[in-house]
């Protein structure tokens, strides 16, 4: 049967709850002082001072979910994890540690600045990751723990517009920060109180949701009450769809009352 999923803060406790691995990292990244305090000041950065929607803890845990559910289809498929491919990790379960890990620490780069936060945010993470990781993972050997931090470093840098992710699991963080749009969540920042094109078109959309294409292993579905929701997907999930290297596996259609028409490819 093809479950359909709605994206939403809930949905990572799904995912995590298949894995003892998971379970212990999401525990670790949830509890940690630092960690939290990093996500609280993007906010700080992007909603007090900016004045943008939100980019704090509620996105992070929208964005791991979404992408963990992209990652399981996509393995469902027979799509073999890059990580997996290249043996910088040792199994499905530390492949999604990495998309885990950068899902959720993805936009600590905005504590420093909205400018740039994708490269600010991967060299942020460095010292986290070298502190967390055997935690997480127990006593492997450094050079393990070494590969592991620099994938989760190149899907948080890899989550930039512009930028080519170069994994698999870099390129289902990228597609799931696009998903977190609904209900204004846009990721497309735009000004609080402001009534323009970014505004209309962010609230015009009400919830969005994946599930298994008839010809590929994911299909996002953006159920919007008028056509305005259209700017956000062409404006940011389709950019990051196309330089996610998952363009192949991936459809996008929107859903405006009863009318229903594929957007993406």
């Amino acid at each position: 049967m093809n479950e359909e999923v709605v994206v939403n803060p809930e949905l990572v406790v799904k995912h995590i709850s298949k894995s003892k691995l998971l379970i212990k990292a999401y525990e670790v990244l949830e509890s940690d002082d630092e960690i939290q305090e990093l996500i609280k000041m993007a906010n700080v950065m992007a909603v007090s001072r900016l004045k943008y929607n939100d980019h704090g803890i509620v996105h992070s845990r929208i964005v791991s979910g979404s992408a963990l559910e992209i990652f399981d289809r996509l393995i469902k498929a027979g799509i073999e994890p890059t990580t997996l491919r290249d043996n910088t990790v040792r199994s499905i379960d530390e492949a999604k540690l990495v998309v885990l890990l950068a899902s959720y620490l993805h936009d600590i780069g905005n504590a420093i600045h909205r400018v740039d936060h994708e490269f600010t945010g991967a060299l942020l993470s460095k010292d986290i990751l070298d502190r967390i990781l055997p935690n997480i993972l127990g006593n492997v050997e450094k050079r393990r723990l070494v590969a592991i931090r620099q994938e989760v470093m190149h899907a948080i840098y890899a989550t930039e517009m512009n930028t080519q992710a170069l994994t698999v699991e870099a390129g289902v963080v990228k597609v799931a920060d696009g998903t977190d749009m609904a209900e204004g969540r846009a990721r497309i920042p735009y000004k609080l109180g402001k009534l323009d094109m970014h505004a209309v078109s962010a609230l015009s959309i009400k919830k969005v949701i994946i599930s298994s294409g008839e010809d590929v292993p994911t299909r996002i579905d953006v159920i919007m009450n008028d056509f305005a929701g259209l700017f956000q997907i062409e404006a940011v999930l389709r950019p990051k769809i196309v330089t996610s290297g998952l363009g192949k596996y991936i459809e996008v259609y929107i859903r405006v009352g009863e009318k229903i028409r594929r957007v993406y490819p």
